[in-house]
């Protein structure tokens, strides 16, 4: 997993390389899920996975952990969004 620094922001984010083979910025942070299909909530996982889900606190809850999407998060998504 790659990791550099968001542009816009300046926090640091991980590149994951998804199953379709693109590459998605994420937040560093892991965040525990339980899947949803149909969830508003969208998460990576390290294989790569984009699933619907909703997140938990609970470890004992959580069915896995994945990482959010970077513009999910970021204080200035557009500027980086092919037009």
């Amino acid at each position: 997993m790659k990791t550099s620094t968001c542009k816009s922001c300046g926090k640091p984010i991980h590149w994951i390389r998804t199953r379709s083979g693109r590459s998605m910025p994420c937040d560093t942070r892991p965040v525990s899920y339980r899947i949803k299909p149909g969830g508003s909530t969208k998460l990576v996982t390290p294989a790569g996975d984009v699933i619907s889900c909703e997140t938990v606190d609970d470890p004992a809850e959580a069915q896995g952990w994945g990482y959010a999407p970077h513009w999910s998060t970021c204080n200035a998504p557009d500027s980086f969004r092919k037009r």
